[in-house]
């Protein structure tokens, strides 16, 4: 087969100036023919060009997943389904203790409740003690909405509590907590940063009984009442000296990376997870309207 070099010769016309000739050796045994070294010249020029127009995609496609990984950035990073299970786990226990404390016979005051502007629940807070004990818990915070927290009851956020006590105690047991948020005062603190009960907020243990007052100088100087609730017997408990704090990584799961406690409890906007809804319906029941 005879190789046809006209068209090449043609195209290396228009490119003569544009590239460098390989002069070679002239008049020596090896050098180049004219028409070899236009055939050269055009395949280098189309591999340049075949060079550039590869680089060329990779930078456009480069581009185009940078902007992709911008643009899905806040769909990944809100709320997993499957990465917030242990979260609407704890949602749906604090839902059942909750339902579960306010029909006890000797549960907590109604006038408690109807001055409560937030609740704290810990479902099954772990507590392990031998001479010196400590707990350590996850759980909810849920405040009534509106303006001084006189609206119905809002969309929870996730808190967790740690802390310990000093004493002669040994065993160890699960422990459901129930706080009663009773002041501005003390909910501006938790949803601020953490509060170190008896320190950073003032806190006692609270009265239980349908007709037990609640109108001494102890609850009315308390920002929080707490009870705890273990094999069956449910009574107030003094928890001094553990503390209270947002949980950042449970919020994000369940609201996504931009949401904060304070955003979550103070916006009206965030929309509370069906797993929520039996806690929320529970208080809602019981206190529907803030008494001051």
């Amino acid at each position: 087969m005879q190789l046809n070099f006209q068209a090449f010769t043609k195209s290396s016309v228009s490119l003569e100036g544009k590239l460098p000739l390989d002069t070679g050796s002239k008049g020596s045994k090896g050098s180049v023919r004219p028409k070899e070294r236009s055939f050269i010249q055009v395949s280098q020029a189309l591999k340049e060009a075949l060079r550039m127009r590869y680089t060329k995609c990779r930078i456009i496609l480069v581009v185009w997943l940078v902007v992709g990984l911008f643009a899905l950035g806040p769909v990944a990073s809100a709320k997993n389904p499957s990465e917030a299970k242990t979260e609407r786990d704890r949602l749906e226990n604090a839902g059942k203790v909750m339902q579960e404390i306010l029909h006890v016979p000797d549960d907590i005051p109604q006038d408690l409740i109807d001055k409560a502007r937030c609740v704290v629940v810990m479902p099954s807070v772990l507590k392990a003690a031998f001479v010196v004990g400590g707990s350590y818990g996850r759980g909810t915070l849920i405040c009534r909405t509106g303006k001084d927290f006189t609206g119905p009851w809002g969309a929870p956020a996730m808190y967790a509590l740690e802390g310990g006590s000093f004493g002669l105690q040994a065993g160890g047991e699960a422990t459901d907590f129930v706080f009663l948020v009773i002041n501005d005062r003390g909910a501006d603190s938790l949803l601020r940063t953490k509060a170190r009960l008896g320190a950073d907020i003032s806190a006692a243990a609270g009265p239980k009984g349908r007709s037990a007052s609640a109108d001494t100088d102890a609850y009315m100087r308390a920002e929080i009442l707490s009870y705890s609730r273990a094999r069956g017997v449910f009574a107030g408990i003094s928890l001094d000296g553990s503390t209270l704090r947002p949980d950042g990584q449970a919020n994000r799961k369940l609201y996504g990376n931009s949401t904060s406690a304070a955003k979550i409890i103070t916006e009206s906007d965030a929309t509370a997870p069906a797993a929520a809804h039996t806690l929320i319906a529970a208080l809602q029941k019981a206190s529907p309207h803030l008494k001051r």
